[in-house]
């Protein structure tokens, strides 16, 4: 039950892998599609500067739009799941990921409709934007910050400090230091949710190419299959 309300650490990780996956096929298909990767904001602030440094102002528009669609869809899952936590509990996290499941068939019904034009990406961009704001919150939340899946910064840095205890742990034995213990957990955490956001770009570079817009249906569905048995009503038992 990756998206129950009852949260463990296994039904976090599986969550966690399939929603990488999803945001590493979004972010290398709406590249391919649009020119632009949407799921980091890093990057977008950075080019807020420069551009804004160099007088494109036009460009720094681009920017803040991005950045302020990111921000509304990491403002709407909280919106979504304080809402149910309050109403409808069971729900709290399936709201959020059948919403996404939406977005990103609208998404798909968007670039199969309209010719590819600078209006078509104007619309585009901030749409993904939207989704990866919503996915990053929606998985913060329910992990309690410990997982995010649209950027991978954070994660391989903390890859690389585990890796760097278990590096100095035999460095620390020969020189008589205390022992550095690396956390095999967190690394059993972060290594599949790396490891699936590559494949998800793999698998979303060579869908667009193959399906076009359409690559985006089966993320939907996938998303949707991770919520809808929260979403079903309960059956109420026999007395």
């Amino acid at each position: 039950m990756a998206a129950s309300h009852r949260r463990n650490m296994p039904n976090d990780v599986m969550l966690g892998v399939v929603l990488s996956f999803v945001a590493g096929a979004i972010n290398a298909g709406g590249f391919l599609a649009i020119g632009q990767y949407t799921s980091h904001m890093t990057g977008v602030v950075s080019s807020i500067a420069d551009n804004l440094a160099l007088g494109l102002v036009g460009l720094v528009g681009v920017g803040l739009t991005a950045l302020i669609f990111f921000t509304a869809g990491a403002a709407c899952a909280a919106i979504l799941i304080n809402w149910a936590r309050r109403h409808a509990r069971r729900q709290q996290y399936a709201y959020p990921l059948a919403l996404e499941s939406a977005l990103l068939i609208t998404f798909g019904a968007i670039g199969a409709t309209l010719p590819h034009a600078p209006i078509m990406v104007m619309v585009i961009a901030p749409l993904l934007c939207f989704i990866m704001g919503l996915q990053n919150a929606t998985i913060t939340k329910i992990s309690g910050a410990r997982i995010r899946t649209t950027h991978l910064t954070g994660m391989v840095t903390d890859i690389g400090i585990e890796l760097g205890k278990l590096g100095y742990r035999k460095v620390a034995r020969l020189a008589h230091h205390a022992p550095v213990i690396a956390d095999g957990k967190k690394l059993g955490v972060l290594v599949p949710i790396v490891l699936a956001f590559f494949l998800g770009g793999l698998v979303g570079a060579v869908g667009f190419k193959h399906l076009g817009y359409g690559f985006s249906l089966p993320l939907a569905a996938l998303l949707l299959a991770l919520a809808s048995p929260q979403l079903r009503p309960r059956m109420s038992r026999a007395v």
